[in-house]
């Protein structure tokens, strides 16, 4: 921006400059005032609609104006009652704050103004998590305020060694990003990539950290996110404690957390609260229930198009009988049953909460009986499907659940062209990718590539407290034990 006017002026020639700049924009939207106290004339002005109005009546304008005494610049800061207010004589810079909701104030006859940000905060109050339901553990989830989220967490860790360090991403919509890791515990090395990543996205705007991530990501091209997207402050907290770093942008509710693997997407915080076994149970659960979102269907494919000789006789008569009726090959009349799942899911998802559910239940039942009736799909294939979507269900992770969803359809179609080969090609296929794929330059597969034997406890199972004395390898963390395991295995019972 070209300014063409210096300090000092007077005040009618400032309003017609402001004014100016302003010609494009509502007459109500600029607040423009002009006050006359001890023969001095003072203006103040700021964008009426970010402007909290009763911050500017009660700590501004009233000290103001009952002031004894003649104004001056330097004299405004020590009297007004409000925090963060700046002399500067930088018209440029006026303009950038005014659109961030400061209020300026310049006593006719000064060099210089003074700026205080008296900006309106709309903000949504802390709720329950709606993606990422817990039963056992704390509930709250993050809002759109970074200054809020930030308070949770530090609530959360109540330590000097966590460090919130701040960024700024976008040319023509600044947002302020924070990076979140404990100190002793983080891998520097991966502290120094992420921060370098960030400072290099160059773009007008970032949306909010499920964007910024995507520009940051090893893979950009890969199906599969390599940073967790989370929404709860206590999913955060404790990764980060584990030597991992989370991310937060301004205006987003959700944070990532940086490095990830592939199995990170299938823990959830409830592992934590739960008794070890209940845990590992669970969790092992999440982890064949992936085997089963993908291949149940493809396999089905497979077999009864080409190798239904692996199908028991009289099995083979049911599913015959079963498909006597139906005009299609196996499968298109898969992909068309998968294909009418997903628009109920996509459209249960879209919808508001209560006729959301009763679409997702009422019209799967509906569907599934007229299209067997019709003798559009056999009865055989909607259980199939139906315990696929099942098993998809059962992923914490709705970046990694879509991603699974996805996936099946090529590997359906794979398995109607070439059969078992063609899942054989596309289980090979993907196994590939995700050897190939990392997260913060840390293998995606791990601990099963590179195979570490020591960090199974803690993907594949969930060892009681006790037992956790030491946090994962994987991430190569700074400081490796949480405590002393011969002190936690040490019973101290109070002798009567």
């Amino acid at each position: 921006m070209v300014t063409n006017i210096k300090f000092p002026l007077k005040v009618e020639q400032l309003e017609t400059f402001i004014k100016s700049k302003f010609e494009h924009h509502s007459e109500d939207d600029l607040i423009f005032s002009v006050y006359t106290h001890r023969n001095k004339k003072i203006a103040v002005w700021g964008i009426k609609y970010l402007i909290d109005a009763n911050r500017l009546d009660s700590a501004l304008l009233a000290p103001l104006l009952d002031h004894k005494k003649a104004w001056k610049s330097s004299l405004l800061l020590n009297v007004i009652p409000v925090e963060n207010g700046v002399i500067s004589n930088d018209i440029d810079e006026m303009f950038e704050k005014l659109i961030t909701g400061s209020v300026f104030i310049y006593i006719e006859g000064e060099n210089e103004f003074v700026t205080y940000p008296l900006a309106q905060q709309e903000e949504r109050s802390l709720d329950t998590s709606e993606t990422e339901s817990v039963i056992i553990g704390p509930q709250l989830s993050f809002t759109e305020s970074l200054s809020t989220n930030l308070n949770v967490i530090r609530k959360i860790l109540p330590t000097t060694d966590l460090v919130i360090e701040k960024l700024t991403v976008g040319k023509v919509v600044p947002r302020e990003v924070r990076i979140i890791y404990m100190k002793s515990v983080a891998n520097e090395a991966d502290v120094n990539t992420i921060r370098q990543r960030i400072q290099e996205v160059d773009v007008d705007e970032i949306e909010d950290s499920s964007a910024l991530k995507q520009y940051i990501e090893d893979s950009t091209l890969s199906l599969f996110p390599q940073f967790l997207l989370t929404e709860l402050p206590a999913h955060l907290s404790y990764t980060v404690k584990e030597g991992k770093i989370g991310v937060l942008a301004e205006n987003s509710p959700n944070a990532f957390i940086a490095p990830s693997t592939f199995f990170s997407f299938f823990e959830t915080t409830e592992d934590t609260y739960l008794r070890w076994m209940q845990a590992t149970a669970f969790r092992l659960l999440r982890i064949i229930s992936i085997a089963i979102a993908l291949f149940s269907t493809p396999l089905y494919v497979a077999i009864i198009t080409y190798q239904y000789e692996l199908v028991p006789t009289a099995l083979l008569v049911s599913i015959g009988q079963s498909r006597s009726a139906v005009p299609f090959p196996p499968i298109i009349e898969a992909l068309l049953i998968e294909m009418m799942i997903e628009l109920l899911r996509e459209a249960g998802a879209r919808l508001p909460t209560k006729i959301g559910q009763t679409m997702g239940i009422v019209g799967g039942i509906v569907i599934g009986q007229a299209a067997v009736e019709a003798g559009l799909a056999s009865n055989f294939l909607i259980i199939i499907v139906a315990a696929s979507t099942l098993a998809s269900f059962t992923t914490p992770n709705y970046l990694m659940g879509s991603s699974l969803r996805v996936i099946r359809f090529p590997m359906i179609v794979l398995a109607g062209v070439y059969g078992l080969i063609g899942v054989m090609f596309g289980i090979c296929f993907l196994l590939i990718h995700l050897l190939r794929v990392t997260s913060l330059g840390r293998p995606y597969l791990s601990p099963l590539y590179p195979l570490r034997l020591q960090d199974f406890s803690q993907v594949f199972f969930n060892p009681p407290p006790n037992k956790k004395s030491e946090r994962a390898s994987m991430y190569r963390p700074k400081d490796q034990e949480r405590f002393s395991k011969e002190d936690a295995m040490e019973k101290r019972d109070i002798e009567e």
